[in-house]
């Protein structure tokens, strides 16, 4: 059977609430919260933000953004990962050196589509350098608006009005 990731972070969440509590602060029954928990039912996306806005929890966030597009980071659980905060800085500035280095080393200036099979593995290998530096970068900010006590959901929503004023994005939906 394959691991609930999602429904173990809205355990975590959820803590020492019973799921009637739990379920009556979404506005669901209790029964629909078992179905979360136990991966019989996904998190619809009304209910996900509701969690996200009010628990402001990043690991939750992160796994359901993952389950719901099978992209982006993964909150890192296995037994050789160090979520200390001094342990994230120092992993973070290393995958962003790596991930510089091969950006800097990399020739995007020919069409991609008119690259040779190694200038492609080249390209791949880039790209496989900045999205270990996404996720060290995602578990960096993560980690520390825990620790700090800062909203992470703030910190975004102050990201993308920062994307607004600059014209990168047209409004924030």
């Amino acid at each position: 059977m394959k691991h609930n990731k999602v429904g173990q972070a809205l355990k975590e969440i959820r803590g020492d609430k019973t799921q009637q509590q739990f379920a009556f602060d979404m506005g669901v029954v209790r029964e629909t919260i078992s179905k979360y928990e136990n991966g019989r039912a996904p998190i619809p996306q009304d209910i996900s933000k509701k969690i996200v806005a009010k628990y402001d929890d990043p690991k939750f966030a992160m796994t359901i953004r993952n389950a719901y597009t099978g992209t982006g980071p993964v909150w890192l659980d296995g037994e050789n990962v160090d979520l200390h905060r001094s342990s994230v800085k120092e992993k973070t500035i290393e995958e962003l050196q790596e991930a510089l280095e091969h950006i800097l080393k990399t020739c995007l200036a020919k069409p991609l589509k008119a690259i040779k099979l190694f200038e492609r593995q080249e390209v791949e290998n880039m790209l496989i350098e900045a999205v270990d530096a996404i996720t060290a970068l995602d578990h960096f900010v993560a980690v520390v608006c825990t620790e700090a006590k800062i909203s992470y959901t703030e910190i975004w929503q102050k990201h993308y009005r920062k994307l607004v004023s600059a014209g990168y994005i047209s409004s924030l939906q």
